[in-house]
């Protein structure tokens, strides 16, 4: 009778606690956000992820009420923001500008990840993009096929930059290479903005990149575009051929850009800002300046950006277990 009584007892507390844990967290999203939310982006100014972030960043803050503010911090190929997300406290007022690179190929390429992939809360995809080639101007090839051949027929004299150990633009490398055999010279940066310097001044002389990034070197002529990792051409660069069309298959590479908040985040607050985001991206000149940036805006649900999500763990996880690629 005492330990019915006695588990009885313990199951009146347990509910009163939850129904007690419930209630705050209904009060915290009910009221969110209550300070200025900071959203961490793992590249330097400059950089698409912080091109777009800096037309999302003001409009939402409009919508929640609070200033959002963009806060770079670099390194490890931008596993250094998601790290901080990660263990940040999950009360929606730390972010992280999700992608690709430190989000999905990163943590899978490297052994001793401070995270995985599916940690996060996923709130939404802005869009995605495929990358394009982009090259100093006065680099020999001139389209995808006299860029695979010069660089078999020089092999590893290619300085090739990405944007850093474990990016995009490293993982769209290894993808081309693995389909084509070419060997180039791998040059990791602390994001896209200063390789494409680099590639302008001569240092260096090609990298994957997204038109978003580029925009501006491509428009003055200080780099060129070879070729579009993409199924088909981009509408910006409508001249500029994709890799297929030059007899290169299976080295389609593209960037997805999106918003996800630490593990655990409560529903309610990933809904609210999945609802602002989705508002703002159908702003007619919000969506005008994406698209003209060459993104193809998506918008959608947190579970949608949840599968996409998973659909690129997939991708990289084939080709890990077809040796392709190794966790380094």
């Amino acid at each position: 009778m005492r330990e019915s009584v006695a588990r009885w007892g313990l199951a009146l507390a347990a509910t009163a606690v939850f129904g007690h844990a419930q209630a705050q967290t209904g009060a915290a999203a009910g009221t969110y956000p209550a300070r200025p939310v900071r959203w961490l982006i793992g590249f330097a100014p400059g950089a698409s992820n912080d091109i777009i972030a800096r037309i999302i960043a003001p409009r939402l803050s409009e919508g929640l009420g609070q200033q959002v503010i963009v806060d770079n911090r670099t390194g490890a190929s931008g596993m250094i923001a998601g790290e901080i997300v990660s263990k940040a406290l999950p009360d929606g007022h730390t972010l992280l500008f999700a992608t690709g690179g430190p989000n999905v190929f990163g943590p899978m390429l490297t052994k001793r990840a401070p995270y995985r992939a599916d940690d996060f809360a996923f709130v939404v995809m802005f869009g995605h993009t495929p990358l394009l080639i982009a090259a100093h101007p006065a680099f020999p090839p001139r389209n995808p096929r006299e860029l695979v051949d010069y660089a078999k027929a020089n092999p590893g004299r290619i300085n090739w930059a990405s944007a850093g150990q474990g990016s995009t633009p490293h993982f769209a490398l290894l993808v081309l290479q693995a389909a084509t055999g070419m060997e180039v010279t791998h040059v990791p940066y602390k994001g896209a903005a200063p390789a494409l310097i680099d590639i302008a001044s001569g240092q260096v002389q090609a990298m994957h990149t997204s038109a978003v990034s580029s925009e501006a070197y491509l428009s003055s002529k200080r780099v060129k575009a070879i070729g579009v990792a993409g199924t088909k051409r981009l509408a910006a660069l409508p001249d500029v051929p994709t890799l297929a069309e030059h007899g290169i298959v299976d080295a389609e590479a593209s960037v997805f850009f999106g918003m996800a908040a630490p593990p655990g985040t409560p529903r309610a607050i990933v809904q609210k800002l999945n609802t602002e985001v989705n508002r703002l991206l159908k702003q007619a000149d919000a969506l005008r300046r994406l698209q003209d940036l060459g993104l193809e805006v998506l918008g959608g649900t947190p579970e949608a950006a949840a599968q996409h999500v998973k659909r690129e763990i997939a991708k990289v996880a084939r080709l890990i277990e077809l040796g392709k690629l190794r966790p380094e």
